[in-house]
């Protein structure tokens, strides 16, 4: 029986990345000292939504320490993630942590979502624990692209009232129930596109 590592990578076998997993430590040890519980509540509930991501250009609004953009970014090495966050602790903190980890495919910025104007449009757009879905979709209107863009919101309790107050100029594509090993906690996944 073959057994998988969380992402992409397979632990067992030779072309296995080991600097991935090494990363990940690193970065659980600087976000954590409860290693297990944060093992589970942050990284591998960030990185369960791996499979289900499209594109190459993400923005990880709100995203505070790092979460889930930090983790997806060391199981997705060859795409790009801008990490939006208008705390320049949390910013700081990432800054530091992409020293340490060497990793070249993210982007620590400080800015308030709405505020925030990219040169280039994303792919996709990522949030954890940051705002209601009404929320998310006014402020971050202006991230995606406009042909093919999406929205990832990982939520836990999701409500019926979330899922129908919004505006009309978007749509739900999909809900995902997550089960995250060892988590016994409600987890979704809302990917939703433009009308």
């Amino acid at each position: 029986m073959e057994e998988k590592f969380c992402g992409s990578g397979n632990i067992h076998t030779p072309d296995y990345n080991g600097r991935r997993l090494l990363r990940t430590a690193i970065y659980l040890q600087r976000l954590s000292s409860r290693r297990r519980r944060a093992t589970v509540r942050h990284i591998l509930d960030s990185i369960i939504v791996d499979k289900y991501l499209t594109g190459k250009r993400f923005i990880d609004v709100g995203t505070g320490p790092g979460l889930p953009g930090i983790p997806l970014a060391i199981v997705r090495p060859n795409d790009h993630f801008t990490l939006l966050d208008s705390f320049g602790k949390w910013v700081r903190f990432l800054r530091q942590i992409q020293y340490e980890l060497m990793l070249k495919n993210i982007e620590p910025i400080q800015k308030r979502v709405e505020q925030y104007q990219p040169v280039e449009k994303f792919d996709s757009i990522i949030s954890r624990a940051f705002a209601s879905l009404q929320d998310m979709l006014s402020w971050c209107q202006h991230l995606p692209k406009q042909n093919g863009g999406q929205f990832y919101a990982l939520k836990g309790i999701l409500s019926a009232n979330e899922k129908s107050t919004f505006s009309s100029n978007f749509k739900i594509n999909k809900i995902i129930s997550l089960d995250v090993p060892g988590l016994d906690e409600q987890r979704h996944l809302v990917i939703l596109g433009f009308n």
